[in-house]
């Protein structure tokens, strides 16, 4: 594969992680009123509190869902998910930027990061 190729390539993976990762921080800002880069930047103690709120959210999320509730969002729920896979990837806080949200071969499917 020519240079130039590999390069785009690298380039539009680069480029749906950061969408994604956009897309993901607005959604859990929006569903939980917390900064999602702050959030995987968080240790001990806080991140669990964090953790533990977005799980609650989403267990809720869920049972509105079985309930079929009128109130149930089907993205509020991937948005809770994708926002919990984000936050265990626990990257400090300085590395919590638009570009560096995953490994460059990462693949970004259903929530779950991939190498």
């Amino acid at each position: 594969m020519p240079a130039i190729a590999r390069e785009a390539q690298l380039f539009e993976a680069a480029r749906a992680r950061e969408i994604a990762f956009a897309r993901a921080s607005a959604a859990f800002f929006l569903a939980t009123g917390i900064d999602l880069a702050t959030a995987m930047g968080a240790e001990g103690e806080h991140k669990a509190a964090i953790r533990r709120r977005v799980q609650r959210l989403l267990e809720r999320e869920r049972l509105r869902g079985g309930a079929r509730h009128w109130s149930y969002d089907l993205n509020r729920h991937i948005a809770l998910k994708q926002a919990l896979a984000f936050i265990d990837l626990g990257l400090p806080a300085g590395e919590c930027t638009k570009a560096k949200t995953a490994p460059e071969d990462a693949v970004l499917t259903l929530g779950t990061m991939t190498a």
